[in-house]
């Protein structure tokens, strides 16, 4: 499967790597406004590159360059509208490798996705493996473009 250029998963993980995995304590959720309250349209942001992780346990091995995230493991990659979920992630700093294990989830907010039991990404190839849960398939879905340009490639619904 070739993937298209800056895929969904490239992106996940270049932010992960450019965030390097910080962990941030989760800040307490503001109380929402009353659905008849009118709200401002918010204002266009700049990219921050920050990733957030929220998982049962995280935990860093600085001597190995590996830093671990288990059990109801959920990225978001604001600046590009990804979301990632699975049982564990792990990053390989020294490798530039992410793997994401168990009930793994990609999404982005223009309904590209992929599901796999476990997926590997290699940042530097650009080249990821996924593997499905036993029995079953993975599954993706990915807007094709062209090569060199922005546009989606034409084809039959």
């Amino acid at each position: 499967m070739t993937l298209p250029p800056r895929s969904l998963l490239f992106v996940l993980a270049a932010g992960l790597a450019a965030a390097a995995l910080q962990v941030i304590p989760p800040r307490p959720v503001a109380a929402q406004a009353p659905a008849e309250t009118a709200q401002a349209p918010r204002a266009t942001t700049a990219a921050t590159g920050m990733v957030t992780i929220e998982s049962d346990r995280q935990q860093a091995d600085n001597q190995n360059g590996i830093v671990t995230a288990t059990g109801n493991v959920r990225i978001v990659y604001a600046d590009r509208g990804m979301t990632a979920t699975s049982r564990q992630a792990q990053y390989f700093t020294n490798e530039g490798r992410l793997v994401l294990t168990g009930d793994v989830d990609v999404i982005d907010t223009d309904g590209q996705r992929l599901r796999a039991e476990r997926l590997v990404y290699q940042l530097d190839s650009e080249r990821m493996v996924a593997e499905p849960p036993a029995g079953k398939q993975v599954f993706s879905k990915f807007r094709l473009q062209q090569q060199g340009s922005g546009k989606t490639a034409p084809g039959k619904p």
